[in-house]
């Protein structure tokens, strides 16, 4: 037995023994493997560290309504420093040849480094060193980039304007700030860019997108040696297609060079707004990101002429002339005013002998239509007075106010709720008003404030109200909301219509309105308004003139055709002179050119004279009659 012991004790010490050996072959093996064979853990030693990294979606676009591009986005690199690598290895840092491959200064090398760091940057963290690089320039640097410990870059795109139109519509980019950035909720990081203004502004949710994320391997000196994953992809931003139609924005452009003033045209039975001008204007390419962006803007912020300033929706305009429209409706609708109405003129509204508010020469006024026509300051005086004045004319209040609710109906002294950013309200004086600014008197009377019957006075309009009370002309009684974007577009489908289109009628008889349209056709056949005729089509307007001290304004509204209306515009022309000179001719070209699109052989010469019409001289014009 003792042998059998023996024997089994042996076994099982060579055993142990042999399955010893055969783990110490194995690990030598896989030593080997590892060490000769295998460049796993080379490739493992050169990654050292790992960086989050946002993949940035492209921005969507942004297209007039028949699909044509008002932007579009180019590829561009962004340069970025993070200063603990850079200041960490600066000595090993060639900076001059830095500078050389990237075409920067020394200066700009300098100064681009922040010189105080929190809240707004990072020494740990990736930093905008210099955006808008081209693919080409990145490629040359990129081969050199283990020179430069700390560089990095980013593939973003920028916002490219084709035709370097409707810079006002769409607005600018600029950078975020910290507050965006607290506020965004993780959309932004310090260094990316929004919309500032315009529909870029307006619309930047949907036009942004939605990062993407990734992490990344980083060898010793920095360098991208590979994905480990991508956690989400990047989703693109939703195109915007506009109201706006490129070719009559183009044009109207064209016809406001060297002219300071708006240009509003509508689709009236719609409200989309189909060209929204403020003259004058800029080149939108000139404050895309870059170097030269801050420059720009400081030019264009030291011009005179202001062509920043969004004259279609922030500036404030008396009416004029066109506001006679609304005192005729008013005043037929409460029964002060019949169609037929005759008022002799004599050459202006007189009052205890003494004219008060002069008129032009013009033909005995026999009817509401003939008044439009002829523009006659008495005609509309008197009649204003006489809506004013029906309760009593020691207490204008009762009438004033009426007059006043007929307005709000209009969407004046509100705002209209246009979809785009900075619109103002303007202004209607009330009754409420006038009180507490005749407060020292025992009572006013409307013959003080006369001037309101003819668009002046105290009226603060913006364009686009003026434009739009023409377009419910237009409709006989009733007008949209206006509006820049018909729809969003994720792909090629439509998701949302952003904006909702709703119709505000007005409580004034038809009848009415188809008077006022008649005035409107006599003011272009043989009114104020002759230059405006275009044989045809048939055209219905209203001249205005506003007095201003530096030059009169030169203002028509006006639409086409009278049945069935396509479009309805109003040319404010600041110092212009009368509304019949300049204005409408710019009017009646863009009316033709939209409905036809082209100007007729025998109308060109009025379109040459308009382009070479300069009324940037102030209280000078180059045409001085009146129609």
């Amino acid at each position: 037995m003792e042998g059998i012991e023996s024997n089994s004790d042996n076994f099982r010490v060579v055993a142990i023994r042999i399955i010893f050996v055969l783990i110490a072959v194995l690990l030598v093996g896989k030593a080997v493997h590892l060490q000769v064979t295998s460049t796993y853990w080379q490739q493992r030693a050169d990654r050292v560290g790992y960086s989050k990294e946002s993949l940035y979606p492209a921005r969507g676009l942004v297209l007039d309504r028949t699909g044509k591009l008002l932007t579009n986005n180019v590829p561009v690199y962004q340069i970025e420093m993070t200063y603990n690598k850079f200041i960490k290895q600066h000595e090993r840092f060639d900076t001059s040849e830095f500078c050389r491959l990237l075409k920067i200064t020394p200066e700009y090398f300098e100064n681009a480094i922040p010189k105080v760091w929190a809240p707004k940057y990072s020494k740990s963290k990736p930093f905008i060193f210099l955006p808008n690089v081209a693919p080409t320039q990145y490629a040359t640097l990129q081969e050199n980039l283990f020179r430069f410990p700390g560089i990095t870059a980013s593939l973003r795109s920028s916002r490219n304007y084709p035709n370097g139109v409707a810079a006002h519509v769409l607005g600018y980019m600029g950078e975020v700030s910290q507050g965006v950035v607290d506020r965004g909720k993780g959309a932004y990081d310090v260094g990316d860019y929004h919309g500032i203004s315009g529909v870029e502004y307006e619309y930047e949710r949907h036009l942004r997108g939605k990062k993407g994320k990734r992490w990344q391997y980083l060898d010793r000196l920095g360098r991208d040696v590979g994905n480990i994953k991508a956690e989400e992809d990047a989703i693109v931003g939703s195109n915007l297609i506009t109201t706006i139609d490129r070719d009559l924005q183009q044009y109207g452009e064209s016809l406001m060079v060297n002219k300071v003033g708006t240009v509003i045209a509508l689709e009236p039975a719609t409200g989309e707004i189909l060209a929204l001008i403020s003259a004058p204007t800029y080149d939108p390419n000139t404050l895309r990101i870059g170097r030269q962006r801050s420059q720009a803007f400081t030019t264009l912020q030291r011009d005179t002429l202001q062509p920043l300033l969004n004259r279609a929706i922030n500036g404030k305009y008396a009416p004029g002339s066109p506001f006679k429209n609304l005192v005729a409706l008013i005043g037929m609708q409460t029964g002060t005013l019949e169609r037929d109405r005759g008022i002799a003129c004599h050459g202006g509204f007189r009052s205890g002998g003494r004219v008060l508010l002069g008129c032009h020469n013009h033909p005995y006024i026999g009817s509401v239509e003939q008044a439009i026509a002829q523009s006659c300051n008495n005609y509309f005086v008197t009649v204003w007075l006489e809506n004013i004045n029906e309760f009593g004319t020691l207490s204008p209040v009762r009438g004033l106010d009426r007059f006043t609710g007929y307005l709000e109906q209009f969407g004046l002294g509100s705002k209209l709720g246009v979809d785009f950013p900075g619109e103002i309200s303007g202004f209607l004086p009330t009754a409420a008003y006038y009180g507490e600014r005749f407060k020292d008197e025992q009572y006013w009377r409307a013959i003080w404030i006369r001037s309101l019957a003819i668009g002046q006075g105290e009226f603060e309009m913006t364009s686009l109200q003026i434009a739009n009370f023409t377009a419910a002309i237009a409709n006989r009684g009733f007008w949209r909301t206006p509006h820049l974007v018909k729809r969003l577009q994720e792909g090629n489908e439509s998701v949302v219509r952003p904006v909702t289109v709703e119709r505000h009628d007005i409580d004034i008889d038809r009848k009415h309105f188809e008077t006022v349209v008649r005035g409107m056709r006599g003011t272009v056949l043989n009114g104020t308004a002759r230059r405006a005729n275009i044989p045809d089509i048939a055209v219905c307007g209203k001249t205005g003139t506003v007095q201003n001290t530096n030059g009169d304004h030169s203002v028509f509204t006006a639409f086409a055709p009278m049945e069935e209306p396509k479009i309805a515009i109003l040319v404010y022309i600041e110092n212009g002179g009368y509304g019949g000179t300049i204005a409408a001719p710019i009017a009646s070209l863009m009316i033709e050119k939209y409905l036809k699109g082209d100007i007729s052989k025998r109308r060109k010469y009025l379109e040459t004279r308009m382009y070479e019409t300069d009324m940037t001289r102030r209280g000078e014009s180059s045409i001085r009659e009146f129609n």
